[in-house]
């Protein structure tokens, strides 16, 4: 049975006791054996190189260098990574490792909670299979990302909040390689609600068995 971590915590705004709980479902329904820590300790333990999976959802907050380590060699040797939103990319703002491992970091919402669209980039990808581009109703999430993302969505900015940023183009899902370790992450789902939406859901469940060891 395969084995997965998820650890949540941090910013309470982006319901992570709720998102945590989502997940936990959504793996065990694929047969995983899906450990639950609240604590960024859990980053520390050894026993994390064994796992197939590790799921972050912590919004903020601080990890301590050796927790960040011990995360980042376990990814590098071959445990997946997966997470959405600021539970994944607007985590451990001073952890520029972790940042590096993640292939991105949140920077703004500008109007926070707005209309936009979701331009799927890769409908060839087996993540994106079937999903076309949809309306969605959010944080449109402005990120500082690594070009060396493999990009299956993105959002373009109009300019209505931030004029400077009209027209640019921004990743919304991707996926990536840190050394052995797949790393898949989604910047949608700003409160637990939004993992129901079905483009959402049927995303994240796969990037979560696609990043799976």
């Amino acid at each position: 049975m395969r084995k997965a971590m998820i650890v949540w915590g941090g910013w309470a705004g982006h319901d992570p006791d709720l998102c945590a709980s989502i997940m936990r479902g959504w793996l065990k329904e694929e047969g995983f054996d899906v450990r639950m820590e609240t604590s960024t300790a859990a980053f520390a333990d050894p026993a994390i190189h064994d796992l197939s999976l590790i799921v972050p959802i912590y919004t903020m907050s601080k990890i301590e260098k050796e927790e960040a380590a011990n995360l980042c060699a376990a990814v590098r040797g071959g445990v997946g990574l997966a997470g959405h939103h600021g539970g994944m990319c607007d985590a451990f703002r001073d952890a520029v490792e972790y940042q590096f491992m993640c292939g991105g970091q949140w920077v703004a919402h500008p109007g926070n909670i707005i209309d936009y669209r979701v331009d799927v980039t890769r409908p060839d990808d087996p993540i994106m299979s079937g999903i076309a581009d949809f309306e969605y109703r959010s944080e449109q999430y402005y990120m500082h990302v690594d070009p060396a993302n493999e990009v299956l969505a993105t959002t373009t900015f109009d300019g209505e909040h931030a004029p400077w940023c009209k027209g640019v183009v921004m990743p919304v899902v991707w996926k990536k390689r840190y050394g052995e370790g797949r790393v898949f992450y989604s910047s949608l789902g700003h409160r637990a609600y939004e993992l129901d939406v079905p483009e959402v859901k049927t995303m994240m469940r796969r990037g979560l068995l696609w990043a799976a060891r």
